[in-house]
């Protein structure tokens, strides 16, 4: 039987204006259901605890999930991060973005089992980080309000503060070949391809 992690918490970032997309994305349906309900099923196979970072708490209101909005509004995803984990009750939680429609279980559980006593597991494609399918330990906190302070949003800025597990991309390959964990829905296009693959 596959352990359902009762240590770390599964953390949706939904805080995005989906400014390509036009509206909100989260609930863009493939295959008739809405991008967020997906990621959830996925997340909800391997964490106890959910909670969603969301500034629109009431369009999300269906799912019956905790959800916090922004402690400092308008920071993006180093926001979310700085939020999730000042709020929930774990030492860690591993985030994923409300978009990505082909979130793959294996790796996420390698993923979460190797952090030791890493801040930051994270995954790296050639010199890519996904700041966005990582986990995030609670010690980070200082390091990410630190850069808040000083403006500096971009979450990779944090690296150099904490001790990260970098995941290569053959170590990811092993779970995902295609990489396909890391897609995300930017565009209605985009959605509709999946929609429609012919």
């Amino acid at each position: 039987m596959l352990t359902i992690y009762k240590d770390v918490t599964g953390v949706i970032l939904a805080g995005g204006k989906s400014s390509r997309y036009g509206t909100n994305k989260a609930l863009a349906k493939i295959n008739g259901i809405p991008l967020i309900e997906n990621v959830i099923r996925v997340m909800g196979s391997l964490f106890q605890d959910l909670v969603l970072i969301t500034n629109t708490p009431d369009e999300y209101a269906y799912l019956e999930l905790p959800m916090y909005e922004d402690l400092i509004k308008g920071l993006g995803p180093i926001g979310g991060i700085y939020t999730a984990l000042n709020s929930i009750t774990n030492d860690a939680g591993f985030f994923v973005a409300c978009d990505m429609p082909f979130l793959n279980p294996d790796l996420i559980r390698h993923l979460v089992g190797i952090r030791g006593d890493f801040d930051v597991v994270v995954p790296e494609i050639s010199g890519k980080m996904e700041t966005l399918h990582a986990l995030y330990a609670g010690r980070c906190i200082p390091a990410v309000r630190k850069l808040i302070d000083v403006h500096e949003y971009q979450t990779i800025r944090i690296f150099p503060e904490v001790s990260v597990r970098y995941l290569k991309e053959n170590e990811i390959r092993r779970f995902d070949p295609e990489l396909r964990s890391f897609f995300n829905i930017n565009r209605p296009e985009e959605l509709g391809r999946l929609n429609n693959p012919c």
